[in-house]
């Protein structure tokens, strides 16, 4: 007779088992939420008899489940399923969408899309609003660059903001940015119905899963989306199966009764999209030195946080055993998180600092002495590679941003690594796609050579940093003990791809016991994902969803 309540045991078989455990491994057994065992086929007889199912692999790869440590779900499921720019080239062409977007969705009370980056269109500019206003038909209409960090409006949605002409960052006929961009944003999102809200992020939700997504740390706050969605997005992960969401609240936390309230919300932190400025396509992120491409030649971003507000977050979230986090993309705005930072330690402590492993989002200029700071406070730097792959290069939209000298500077992946710096990769989607593999090239194929990292180390970040960024150290590796998030690959020749090609050579050799990864070099094949686990619960299952 069998014991109902004991936990079911599923024997993976026959297959490359991605495992520091054991390299060569082939097999893994799952019991419950765990890992039991990973070793060879001989080994794996003494589980068959005792297992609940067994699966021929037939050759596939088994790997941790990856982790996108940055993503805006109710957006990105936005975006899969309706108005998305990302791939107009022109702008008759994002006009044309527009166009047909809003005669398909006669119902809708405001439009919202996403994406466009008039930076890529030969007119180089984007639509003013009287082209939105024909484009849309008279209708609101809310449309953010494809960085999240300004946005188009009509006519027809402005009015629905009453005082948004008079607020920081409105231009008449411009993008907006600031407190204006806010407020726009803020109303189309209150425009969604609660069945939309849900499909939208039951959409992103699966579609990561599609992709051997295992977890996401949603990035959400009080400028970004609101507590209705985060709410909503807590309670449908929490009832459906699909990948875990670990949610952060972007909002200043100066004593303990606000931490109190972070929680209450449902987040592990106070952190994620908390913006100390905004981003180099919209031209908001702070800098030190003014804009290469800037009408104003002055124009040096937006700072929106102080290194004194900063260290009072900073001090508040540690007193009370919160992790604190924020937005830094420009150089002055990581000079400001760093002191910040500083200050909080001189006060607490830097154990006590370290030891809540607070976050940088994006964290692009990063010069010598801040990865040195970030390694000093064991501050997690959560980054998107494929930032460097859509706008990095000497052509690229950093370059135009910054002149090339700065823009070669940007994203020094390398350097914090070898820095001790721990490292947590994401998408932010939907400004770039969820795509782990594509994010894991990206970073091992760096536009600048020098900040390129081996395979495996993007790789490591992509999975088991997600899980030590949100201060867990049992996830993300294929081992005895550890939680069962795992994907299931169909995949070709393994190997070991560093930017040393001495490792490289070394690495493939059966004697340096190194776990090989799909090849990823430009332009070949991804791996395909045939199934998505969590917790020992398959979410994901190609043969069942085709």
């Amino acid at each position: 007779m069998t014991d109902s309540t004991a936990p079911r045991t599923v024997l993976l078989r026959r297959g490359r088992v991605h495992s520091a455990a054991d390299p060569f491994a082939t097999a893994m057994a799952v019991q419950g939420d765990r890992i039991a065992w990973v070793g060879s086929e001989t080994a794996a007889d003494a589980f068959a008899g005792a297992a609940d199912e067994i699966v021929d692999l037939d050759g596939a790869l088994v790997t941790p489940a990856f982790t996108d440590a940055h993503v805006h779900t109710t957006a990105t499921g936005l975006s899969l399923s309706g108005l998305d720019l990302a791939g107009a080239a022109s702008l008759p062409e994002a006009l044309a969408r527009i166009r047909a977007h809003a005669r398909a969705r006669p119902a809708d009370r405001v439009l919202i899309g996403h994406g466009w980056d008039a930076t890529a269109w030969r007119e180089r500019r984007p639509p003013s609003r009287a082209d939105l206003d024909r484009a849309a038909e008279g209708r609101p209409l809310y449309l953010s660059r494809v960085d999240a960090h300004s946005a188009l409006a009509t006519t027809a949605l402005l009015d629905l903001v009453p005082g948004v002409r008079e607020l920081p960052g409105h231009h008449p006929d411009g993008p907006l940015t600031g407190d204006a961009h806010h407020a726009v944003r803020r109303a189309a999102d209150a425009a969604l119905g609660p069945a939309e809200r849900a499909g939208a992020q039951r959409a992103a939700l699966r579609r990561a899963a599609a992709l051997g997504i295992g977890s996401v740390h949603e990035c959400a706050g009080p400028e970004i989306s609101s507590e209705d969605d985060l709410a909503g997005l807590l309670a449908l992960a929490a009832a459906e199966p699909g990948p875990r969401v670990t949610a952060y609240w972007g909002e200043l936390v100066t004593n303990a009764k606000e931490a109190e309230r972070i929680r209450e919300l449902g987040a592990a932190g106070a952190g994620g999209d908390l913006f100390a400025d905004g981003s180099l396509g919209s031209h908001t992120a702070h800098l030190r030195a003014p804009y290469a491409d800037a009408a104003d030649a002055a124009h040096t971003g937006a700072a929106y946080l102080t290194a004194e507000e900063i260290a009072a977050h900073v001090t508040a979230c540690t007193e009370a055993g919160l992790q604190a986090g924020f937005h830094a993309i420009g150089d002055a705005a990581v000079d400001a998180v760093v002191a910040g930072v500083r200050a909080a330690a001189d006060r607490l402590g830097a154990d006590r600092v370290r030891a809540l492993r607070h976050r940088v989002e994006h964290a692009e200029m990063t010069g010598e002495d801040a990865v040195a700071a970030f390694a000093e406070f064991a501050l997690t730097a959560s980054v998107q590679p494929a930032f460097d792959a859509a706008w990095g290069g000497e052509d690229g939209m950093y370059a135009r941003r910054l002149g090339p000298d700065r823009a070669r500077a940007l994203n020094p992946f390398a350097a914090l690594l070898r820095a001790g710096v721990p490292l947590a990769l994401g998408s932010d989607a939907p400004v770039t796609p969820l795509d782990p593999w594509g994010g894991v090239r990206a970073a091992a194929f760096h536009r600048t050579p020098g900040h390129r990292v081996p395979v495996r180390a993007a790789f490591t970040a992509h999975t088991r940093g997600g899980w030590r960024a949100i201060g867990r150290d049992d996830g993300g590796v294929l081992a005895p003990g550890f939680v069962a998030d795992y994907a299931v690959w169909q995949a070709g020749e393994l190997v070991v791809q560093a930017p040393d090609e001495r490792i490289s050579r070394w690495s493939t050799d059966p004697r340096s016991r190194t776990p090989g990864l799909p090849a990823l070099d430009p332009g070949a094949e991804p791996p395909v994902c045939l199934r998505t686990v969590v917790a020992g619960r398959t979410v994901f299952d190609l043969t069942s969803s085709t």
